[in-house]
């Protein structure tokens, strides 16, 4: 299994959706075949319509604020010791995180086909969030699955969603998390895709929806590829690209416009979220070596037990708290392009006390399983490496668990 040069990864698929021959497909009903084939046909022809991407790029800069920040964390560098310590601060863009990128092309795909309704699946509530925020924008009526468990320790997303005129289901089967969020979210739109559009919030499911949202998302790499240049003359020939994992969207779209780099000279680390470090419950399928299963309409790397059912996962962070991993990672994995590992809720929770003590910057959960591996890595590493993290999220959502778990005069001090 190999990657091919010149050919985005988006695009190494073959006829039947799979990467590398094993990863992806389409395991759907026979009645969403026709609606995932018209919505491929779609979707392949605006892709290079120079018209479709004009209007993209307008509401990318004028709606959603990119390009984002790109930032040398100069107090955490001096207080680590060894690489250079950036962020890329993708949760600069409107509504707090990258999954407005997907949320935009979705809305734009779901007008141009005609749909009045668009549903969509949530766990941290940022896909939940930002998927509100362009129907409202767009003028579509939008419907959000989130388990009820995430309902509660996610409330200021909550209350996001319902402030623009969104209605959430709550999904009280299963572990009342992401996994059953997406099977229900599914479910909905196989009764009514007829009327309504679906937009799947990372780069899991059937491949078109993983197709779509890499796209996206690559806005982030596309962006720090130039950010990059202007301020170093080029790409530095010691980058290593650290990024959180849990279905896959903000890494992919991190990485993307570097995977023709040699792997000796970019590198892509990719943090998983390893769970309570007391428990044997996590959601690093990738890490732990799980084996090939279906989920959601893909194979894929999942978590699941001798009998093949899907495992329960466990972490602090909703937004990586997913039992599977996008068939691209799995890709990644397995040609060797990516390097995955986990950082436990404890090391997460530590990691956001370094950088918001000092550094003006307060990433969520998420990226902040990203900072902990990158922070115990970036000591041992020379003075002309480049570490990037990618801030994908912002904390304020987080605000009652980091007061639960840190002390609420720690996080407003903050």
């Amino acid at each position: 299994m190999k990657l091919k040069k010149k050919i985005s990864v988006l695009d190494q698929h073959d006829k039947f959706g799979f990467w590398g021959g094993k990863f992806g497909g389409n395991f759907v009903p026979e009645t969403l075949k026709k609606p995932i084939n018209d919505l491929e046909i779609l979707f392949n022809k605006l892709k290079k319509d120079k018209n479709f991407l004009i209007e993209r790029d307008r509401y990318f800069k004028n709606w959603v604020g990119a390009p984002t920040r790109f930032i040398k964390l100069n107090n955490l560098t001096k207080h680590v010791g060894g690489a250079e310590i950036w962020s890329k601060v993708v949760s600069d863009a409107n509504g707090g995180a990258h999954k407005i990128y997907n949320a935009t092309v979705h809305c734009l795909l779901a007008k141009k086909s005609g749909k009045r309704i668009i549903c969509g699946d949530t766990g941290a509530g940022y896909a939940g969030k930002m998927l509100s925020m362009a129907a409202k924008k767009f003028g579509l009526k939008c419907k959000i699955f989130m388990g009820a468990k995430d309902i509660k320790r996610q409330q200021p997303n909550v209350k996001a969603i319902k402030s623009n005129g969104a209605e959430i289901i709550p999904v009280y089967s299963g572990s009342q998390t992401l996994v059953d969020a997406v099977s229900e979210c599914m479910r909905f739109w196989v009764a009514n895709c007829d009327t309504t559009a679906m937009c799947v919030g990372s780069t899991v499911g059937p491949a078109i929806f993983v197709r779509i949202c890499g796209w996206s998302t690559s806005q982030i790499s596309r962006e720090l590829k130039v950010q990059l240049i202007n301020e170093f003359g080029e790409v530095p020939k010691k980058l290593k690209l650290y990024n959180c994992v849990g279905g896959g969207s903000s890494s992919f779209g991190f990485w993307n416009e570097f995977m023709d780099y040699d792997k000796k000279q970019v590198e892509f680390i990719g943090v998983e979220a390893g769970g309570p470090a007391k428990s044997k419950k996590h959601a690093a399928p990738l890490t732990f070596g799980s084996k090939i299963g279906i989920l959601h309409g893909a194979a894929q790397y999942v978590n699941q037990d001798s009998d093949g059912q899907i495992e329960e996962t466990e972490s602090i962070s909703a937004g990586l708290d997913y039992p599977g991993v996008s068939p691209l990672h799995c890709f990644l994995k397995d040609t060797k392009r990516a390097r995955y590992t986990a950082a436990s809720d404890e090391e997460a929770l530590k990691a956001y006390k370094i950088v918001t003590r000092f550094e003006n910057l307060r990433p969520s959960l998420e990226p902040s399983h990203a900072f902990a591996v990158a922070i115990k890595e970036a000591k041992k590493l020379s003075k002309d490496t480049v570490v990037i993290i990618n801030s994908c999220g912002d904390a304020y959502k987080d605000r009652a668990i980091l007061e639960k778990k840190l002390g609420k005069k720690y996080v407003k001090s903050n």
